[in-house]
């Protein structure tokens, strides 16, 4: 059973405009906020994180001038531009507000929801930045088969080449690598979100939304995981304190931490001659780009990258757009190129 608001009087109010309308307002108040944040952790099952971000936005709101209408709101919006903040934060913002109202009203607690009908400003449309493949194989594979690194940075290296190269094999978010576990647990207090399937050559993952979704894994991933599957249980063996289940660790033994394998990246990619800073989504970015120039299956590309909407996934095909030309000129009989007139 879901929390709900706490009962009370009524937060929507009827304000006037300066032209004598009747407009809609409603208020802000701590323990509303408190029970929407602890719905959207029990229903929604958003991360601690998200729920952080929630409370920042909603701090924020409640800090505006009371009652809130939609004219206010509309102030703010155009103030929030005017001082440079991006259309997407003020779009994320708009988002948990509206949230917080919407989930007012079907409560019973509000009369009227006054984000409803207010929109951040457009925002320019940036198309994901995606590694060529060739660059996307030189940075996963040819560092480790040229270089033979010292049994001291043996560690390193094997479990680094292992997640640089599930990355790219399977299109995984850094927070989904992060907490795969070696194997599937749920026992002695520790229950596995996401995990390996060494002899399935599979993943199972938990990515947003708490949305469930199976992954395959390429013969060069598989070949490196098994490499650090082996350092993994030697280093284990000498370090007692070690992560039992974490696929991946630091030296310390603990499960890695998302900015250590960003850092790990970042001078991977500067080894190899990057000629821009090389971070974890963009080998994601590249999966999804490479398999849909490869496949053009645009819905199988949603499906292991775990959107929701297909409109998320759609952007990749914007990166492959001589491609899909090329496609439509030798497929469409009204695209071909007009050639000489036969003579008659």
């Amino acid at each position: 059973m879901k929390p709900r608001a706490p009962r009370g009087e009524s937060s929507a109010t009827a304000a006037r405009g300066s032209d004598g309308s009747a407009r809609a307002s409603a208020s802000v108040d701590d323990a509303r906020v408190e029970a929407f944040l602890a719905w959207l952790g029990f229903e929604r099952g958003y991360s601690a994180r998200t729920l952080e971000a929630y409370r920042s936005d909603l701090s924020a709101l409640s800090g505006l001038a009371q009652p809130i209408d939609e004219w206010g709101l509309r102030r703010w919006v155009a103030r929030q531009s005017e001082a440079g903040y991006s259309p997407r934060s003020i779009a994320r913002r708009l988002s948990a507000w509206r949230g917080y109202f919407d989930w007012l009203l079907e409560n019973g607690q509000a009369q009227t929801n006054p984000v409803r009908r207010v929109r951040a400003p457009r925002a320019p449309r940036l198309l994901p930045r995606a590694l060529a493949p060739d660059q996307a194989v030189r940075l996963v594979a040819e560092p480790y088969a040229q270089v033979q690194a010292p049994e001291a940075d043996r560690f390193e290296t094997a479990r680094d080449r292992a997640m640089f190269e599930l990355l790219y094999s399977s299109g995984l978010r850094l927070s989904e690598l992060v907490s795969l576990d070696i194997r599937y647990f749920d026992a002695s207090g520790h229950r596995s979100v996401s995990w390996l399937m060494s002899d399935e050559a599979e993943l199972t993952v938990t990515g947003k939304g708490s949305r469930m979704r199976t992954l395959p894994v390429g013969g060069p991933a598989r070949a490196a995981l098994a490499d650090w599957l082996e350092v993994r249980a030697a280093f284990a063996q000498t370090c007692p304190g070690a992560d039992a289940h974490a696929l991946f660790i630091g030296r310390r033994g603990g499960r890695i931490a998302p900015r250590v394998v960003q850092a790990r990246l970042k001078l991977r990619g500067e080894q190899t001659g990057m000629a821009v800073p090389v971070h974890p989504h963009m080998l994601r970015h590249s999966f999804a780009s490479h398999l849909l120039q490869s496949s053009g299956d645009l819905r199988a590309v949603q499906e292991l990258l775990g959107h929701a909407s297909i409109a998320s996934t759609q952007i990749y095909t914007a990166l492959d757009f001589q491609r899909l030309a090329a496609v439509y000129d030798a497929a469409h009989p009204r695209a071909r190129r007009a050639g000489p007139t036969p003579k008659s």
